[in-house]
């Protein structure tokens, strides 16, 4: 095996208020990691329940950061990351048992950043069109959920996620460095949470989506890209997105 199949990674999750979650992750991380040298980084937006507290007990390095943006939080946990490779997992997702082969194979054959596709939670017909999207190459399909792998020399390069986005910096960093360098789809998939279709209905969900999508694509600030998706969508963590 190649000295890049045995690159070290760095799971970094950008956490607030995901006491609910976080325990799970982090022990199926950890269980499957099988005799790799993985690193897993909680960036945790000072949240108001447990989340640092279990965290921390479950001996995984737990940061405490400035503000509640994911593109900040996930900034500083790969500013303190010693891995070659950086994984950016939300707290109700649950990447593939083969997670650590996966990436590392996709990096070795020439990836130099990417993501899986994901399904949801759910046995909604209506979801599963959605997950069945996200094994296309392009743009639109893309999105945290998925999670988001990178050389951490590709994201230093790129000076990372753009701090300025408060929401979209998935996308924004996707669509920054999609031409200069090559991204791939692991065809596996992650399990993420349906609970935003659960306070919505799935066709708002979608719409609303869309709606910011296209906004974003036309250059709307930020700001106002947040300020327009919680006016449209309720959210369960009562507008505190992590």
């Amino acid at each position: 095996m190649s000295h890049t199949q045995n690159n070290k990674i760095s799971v970094i999750i950008p956490t607030l208020n995901e006491a609910e979650n976080i325990s799970t992750l982090i022990q199926h991380l950890k269980a499957n990691s099988g005799h790799s040298d993985i690193e897993i980084i909680v960036s945790d937006a000072k949240s108001e329940d447990h989340t640092a507290e279990i965290a921390s007990k479950l001996g995984v390095i737990t940061i405490s950061t400035k503000k509640a943006s994911r593109a900040h939080q996930m900034n500083e946990g790969a500013k303190i990351a010693k891995g070659d490779i950086l994984y950016f997992v939300h707290a109700d997702a649950k990447p593939p048992k083969s997670f650590v082969q996966d990436i590392q194979q996709s990096v070795h054959s020439g990836n130099d950043f990417g993501c899986y596709r994901f399904k949801f939670d759910s046995k909604s017909p209506f979801l599963a069109v959605n997950s069945w999207f996200t094994r296309f190459k392009v743009l639109w399909c893309r999105g945290g959920d998925q999670t988001l792998f990178i050389k951490k020399s590709v994201f230093d390069q790129n000076h990372g996620f753009d701090e300025k986005y408060v929401l979209m910096e998935d996308f924004e960093l996707i669509k920054r460095i999609w031409k200069k360098h090559q991204f791939g789809i692991i065809p596996k998939s992650v399990l993420v949470s349906a609970r935003k279709y659960k306070y919505n209905s799935y066709w708002r969900v979608n719409l609303v989506n869309l709606k910011i999508f296209r906004m974003f694509m036309k250059g709307v600030e930020p700001q106002i890209l947040k300020k327009k998706y919680f006016q449209l969508l309720k959210h369960p963590k009562d507008n505190k997105v992590s």
